[in-house]
């Protein structure tokens, strides 16, 4: 879990990180005793942690840019609600693992060297450098990459976000179009009425990015379509930007972590099943303590 969640801050990418962590996972099951979901579920919490968090986060990126904030400021409404979950969560594990009688181990060679490309690009996130050159520098940090492989990755990764990029587009047309006919108007009457009070209107903004995040199993786009409606309801219900952006981001991931057929879990049923191992998302769910 506390690898999971190193990983996941520096690299911004939940499915990067249960991709590359989930397979250590089953071998640490394999050998030790422990249970498989138990593990899985443990890497999984971790990568929502970082995707929640992290500075490069594409959920980051597109909560801070709909609310216009710094994601500096994000990050310090954030960092209340993600760490102490993280402490809680880590408590539960460790009261569990104790539980369990282990049966091997796992060991591999490894150099500290090796975590400094992560540790870099955590550092530069924090103190507020820009995105572009952070990543750049863990890339350059990480070496053995060369300039083919370098742009060949680029367009690999911008052609991965075509899809992304053409739901923006089409959502912020028909955000446009609702707002014109009144739609954002009956919204927030409708909300008013359910949810009072300062409180209940974080809450109700949580939710309606949760729905959202139900209806497109991907928590960018889900971020990306309430990020309008949020603004009205901040401006309503007097939430701060980097409040509304902290409560977008915090629930739509918690909602993305756990639906059976989003990305991540999807990416780490199939990581076990290469391996030769069987596991479903109704054995992963009861244990996402995250």
């Amino acid at each position: 879990f506390v690898v999971a969640c190193f990983v996941s801050v520096a690299m911004g990418t939940s499915v990067g990180t249960i991709t590359l962590l989930v397979p250590i996972a089953a071998a640490v099951s394999s050998a030790s005793g422990f249970d498989l979901a138990f593990c899985v579920a443990s890497v999984m919490g971790g990568a929502m942690f970082g995707d929640n968090l992290s500075f490069i986060s594409d959920t980051t990126i597109a909560a801070c840019n709909g609310q216009g904030c710094e994601m500096k400021d994000k990050f310090r409404e954030n960092f209340w609600i993600a760490f102490p979950a993280a402490l809680i969560t880590l408590v539960l594990i460790l009261i569990l693992s104790f539980q369990t009688e282990i049966q091997g181990h796992v060991s591999q060679s490894y150099h500290l060297l090796q975590i400094l490309p992560y540790v870099l690009v955590l550092v530069g996130g924090i103190i507020g450098i820009n995105v572009f050159v952070v990543l750049l520098t863990g890339i350059l940090a990480g070496g053995h990459i060369t300039p083919v492989d370098l742009l060949t990755n680029m367009g690999s990764g911008v052609s991965g976000m075509f899809e992304t990029c053409m739901v923006a587009i089409l959502v912020a047309a028909m955000c446009a179009l609702i707002r014109e006919y009144g739609g954002f108007d009956a919204l927030l009457g409708w909300i008013h009425k359910i949810f009072r009070g300062r409180k209940g209107g974080q809450l109700g903004m949580g939710l309606l990015v949760g729905t959202m995040d139900i209806a497109t199993a991907n928590n960018t786009v889900a971020i990306v379509m309430a990020n309008p409606i949020a603004r009205e309801m901040a401006q309503e219900y007097g939430i701060t930007p980097r409040k509304t952006a902290s409560l977008l981001d915090t629930f739509s991931c918690i909602f993305q972590g756990i639906i059976p057929y989003g990305a991540q879990m999807l990416v780490a049923i199939s990581a076990v099943n290469e391996l030769g191992g069987e596991i479903s998302a109704f054995q992963i769910i009861p244990k996402l303590f995250y």
